[in-house]
């Protein structure tokens, strides 16, 4: 969020009021999910479990970072900054939804770090979706590799 004047911020949105209202609504601003998304993939890069899976895909942690800064602003204020298709990326990966929970397990303790009370319930209950989603894109994904000819 940048802002004109404390009271009266201005908002770079593709929906300006709709952001506005869930901003008030939730305590979160680009600045709270700029902090909530560096801090949630700093516990992602030192985890056990997710950390392998994303130093083996992502060499330039810059540039994801922003991405995903993009990507949260536009699911949890609704701003239309995050251009992308994070389905085909994820369909491919070696996971199952054990790592998903891990995922959640992570999000959802960050976010309760970062963010109001609101703030953290609005964002929760979104990754949750996002990760049932991605989810089954895995699981069809494996299973349309499973049922594949093999050309020789």
């Amino acid at each position: 969020m940048v802002s004109d004047q404390p009271d009266n911020p201005r908002i770079v949105s593709a929906r300006p009021e709709l952001t506005r209202a869930l901003m008030e609504e939730t305590g979160l601003d680009e600045e709270i999910l700029a902090t909530l998304v560096h801090r949630f993939y700093g516990k992602v890069r030192a985890d056990d479990m997710l950390g392998p899976i994303f130093e083996e895909r992502i060499s330039d942690w810059g540039p994801h970072l922003e991405r995903m800064v993009g990507f949260w602003s536009s699911v949890a204020l609704m701003t239309g900054r995050y251009h992308g298709s994070p389905v085909p990326a994820h369909a491919v990966l070696p996971i199952g939804w054990a790592h998903f929970e891990r995922w959640l397990a992570l999000f959802g303790e960050t976010a309760h770090e970062v963010c109001t009370a609101e703030g953290a319930h609005h964002v929760i209950i979104r990754a949750e979706r996002i990760a049932r989603s991605l989810n089954i894109a895995v699981e069809n994904a494996a299973r349309d590799a499973a049922a594949a000819p093999v050309l020789r």
